[in-house]
């Protein structure tokens, strides 16, 4: 049986951020932006830990892609014990955990936004 769905948001990756309250939220942390950071415009991430129903993941995953600030590149990700979804401004992926070289597209992609290849390990 497949587990819930758990990741990361950061809000401010959100230009719509009505998606945080179809959300269960179970952590928030604070983190200062640094230069490693590569998001100059902004002070702070507030990272949310998120969990999502496994039958809700595809419609929140579909969800959370329209709600991305479209000027800067971010994903969002999250995932249980079968399946990866990270996800872009108007792109999903959907990736078994189990076959790491579903995940060389994925890099691939977030590198061709100026996503730092850092933030892309999975």
């Amino acid at each position: 049986m497949s587990k819930n769905y758990t990741g990361v948001i950061i809000e401010q990756s959100l230009k719509k951020k009505l998606i945080l309250q179809k959300l269960k939220i179970i952590k928030t942390k604070i983190v200062k932006v640094t230069k490693k950071h590569q998001t100059p415009w902004i002070k702070q991430w507030t990272m949310h830990t998120v969990e999502i129903l496994n039958n809700d993941a595809e419609k929140i995953a579909r969800e959370v892609s329209e709600s991305l600030d479209s000027e800067h590149d971010w994903y969002a990700d999250f995932e249980n014990n079968k399946f990866h979804y990270i996800i872009f401004y108007k792109k999903v992926f959907k990736v078994d955990i189990l076959n790491k070289k579903q995940y060389v597209k994925v890099i691939k992609y977030g590198i061709s936004l100026g996503i730092p290849d850092y933030q892309l390990e999975f």
